[in-house]
């Protein structure tokens, strides 16, 4: 029986949503499928306002894309008609896919963020039932400049200001890190300092392929991103980035994740290269930073060897418990929980299809 306190594990995969649940976040048990053969590339555990709302971007390749809700945990799912996430007829595009839903904060109840393909930010504030596309960074100048990732054009992160409303990051393969502070109306491109080696000349002002930004949950204005090649922080909101990448094995990777509450304390999760994505060795590990990234140290008990998949940069999340709870989902179907900070991690499920999204909330 799933009661108040206990962890939810929500688990998009390219096949179906997956939810496990545990008392103590050791033992787990894993639903059957929802949205059995439609991709589900987000998720998002919503427990603000006292009630836990579940939201998922699903793909069904008969219906198309959308945002589907559930406030029972599954048991019974709705829709928006027509869909929550719709172009209008004179923006000449159709959605392709929802990459990112990102509840906001405990002041802001209602609004839930939403990155997508083809690149563009979505704000709902009625919970994630339906919403409106942000002008300002759809009619940017540069977005006909930007480029498709590996896996599409992509707005995967949203990071919105703890406290000042107005303020809001935005993280796209490729384009890189765009900011806006008077709430989505105009965007500026905040790259200094990040590479695009794969562009000709010298350093560009956007065109970077971010794959992963985090905010610091003490110093609001220190970032942290997972680049392609290259690990950066940021301490001045955005405006300048410094190569935090010492120490790893390799500067590649998917996932930046943050501490809810503590500062500088960051989980990457290193790879090959891009052109050999998988663990350096054959041996999956999450590397942990506790200054800010100045030092690192590799977590790697109970994750398996001679595994050679990745991890993508939403298959990763942590929890609000006490110890902090790191998760990891794998392009192998496997999922792995940590209820220490990363120290140790056991296996929740395995021979899921392809991981996608990974979230998990602590019920209210």
């Amino acid at each position: 029986m799933v009661t108040s306190g206990s962890t939810v594990l929500a688990i998009g995969t390219k096949k179906g949503l997956w939810l496990a649940t545990s008392p103590d976040r050791v033992g787990w048990t894993l639903s059957p499928p929802h949205f059995l053969n439609q991709e589900v590339a987000s998720v998002a555990l919503d427990t603000r306002a006292g009630r836990t709302r579940l939201l998922a971007g699903i793909r069904s390749e008969h219906w198309g894309p959308t945002v589907a809700r559930s406030d029972d945990l599954g048991a019974t799912w709705s829709d928006s008609e027509h869909g929550a996430v719709r172009f209008g007829a004179d923006d000449g595009a159709v959605l392709e896919r929802v990459w990112q839903l990102h509840p906001d904060t405990e002041d802001r109840p209602g609004r839930v963020w939403a990155g997508c393909e083809p690149i563009s930010l979505w704000r709902s504030d009625d919970g994630g039932e339906h919403f409106e596309l942000v002008r300002g960074l759809w009619d940017h100048p540069h977005r006909s400049d930007w480029g498709a990732g590996y896996g599409g054009p992509a707005a995967h992160t949203v990071v919105p200001h703890p406290t000042d409303d107005d303020e809001l990051h935005v993280a796209m393969s490729s384009g890189g890190v765009y900011r806006s502070t008077d709430g989505g109306t105009s965007w500026r491109a905040r790259n200094t300092g990040i590479s695009a080696y794969f562009l000709p000349g010298p350093e560009p002002e956007f065109g970077q392929c971010v794959h992963k930004v985090a905010r610091d949950a003490v110093a609001p204005t220190r970032l942290y991103a997972q680049n392609h090649h290259g690990v950066y922080r940021s301490d001045d909101d955005g405006d300048t980035w410094v190569s935090i990448a010492d120490g790893l094995p390799t500067d590649f990777g998917f996932v930046m994740l943050a501490h809810p509450r503590r500062s500088g304390t960051i989980w990457v999760v290193p790879l090959q290269s891009d052109g050999e994505r998988v663990p350096p060795g054959g041996r999956l590990a999450v590397h942990r930073g506790d200054d800010a990234g100045g030092t690192w140290t590799r977590q790697e008990s109970g994750l398996p060897e001679g595994f050679y998949n990745a991890v993508l940069r939403d298959a990763a999340t942590v929890d609000a418990g006490d110890p902090v709870g790191v998760y990891l989902g794998s392009r192998a179907g496997d999922v792995y929980a940590s209820a220490d900070e990363g120290r140790t991690f056991a296996l929740v499920a395995d021979h899921l299809p392809d991981v996608l999204s990974v979230r998990a909330a602590v019920l209210p």
